[in-house]
């Protein structure tokens, strides 16, 4: 059996997110719970959603980007403060959870303002692994998920 091949199949899937079941050296992300609640103000929205690592080692998200936003920021709530920030880590065999109340994406200066039903196409890139496209569905403004976030 040739141990090799597998180490360089976790290299090629891991930035892909794919769930290779390998718990390889690489980040092995993939997303989830990804949603929008439908914005109250023509200007801004909020975001949420978790990112997995089954890989054994981390990464941070270092940016988002949109089409529907001029900018989106990332935003992480330390007991009652939240603050912009220019990363967060995505810790090996572990999650980064967005919720409301905790961190957050901050989606500012809408091109227009999402409706209840549409989907946001966001590009969430990090500092190893490639960047990853996820359909974000947009809720009612008061949807809360039963899984927390």
């Amino acid at each position: 059996m040739r141990y090799l091949a597998v180490p360089a199949a976790a290299l090629l899937l891991a930035g892909c997110g794919s769930d290779s079941g390998s718990g390889g050296s690489k980040a092995e992300l993939s997303v989830s719970a990804a949603y929008m609640p439908q914005p109250v103000s023509d200007s801004m929205a909020a975001g949420f959603l978790t990112i997995a690592n089954d890989g054994g080692t981390k990464d941070e998200l270092t940016s988002v980007t949109s089409d529907v936003a001029g900018s989106v920021t990332v935003h992480e709530t330390v007991g009652s403060s939240m603050q912009e920030v220019t990363s967060l880590a995505v810790p090996a065999h572990g999650r980064l959870v967005f919720k409301s109340g905790g961190n957050h994406l901050m989606f500012e200066k809408l091109k227009h303002k999402p409706k209840q039903g549409e989907k946001v196409t966001v590009e969430l890139h990090f500092a190893d692994s490639g960047p990853m496209t996820v359909e974000m569905p947009v809720k009612s403004a008061t949807y809360n998920p039963e899984n927390g976030n």
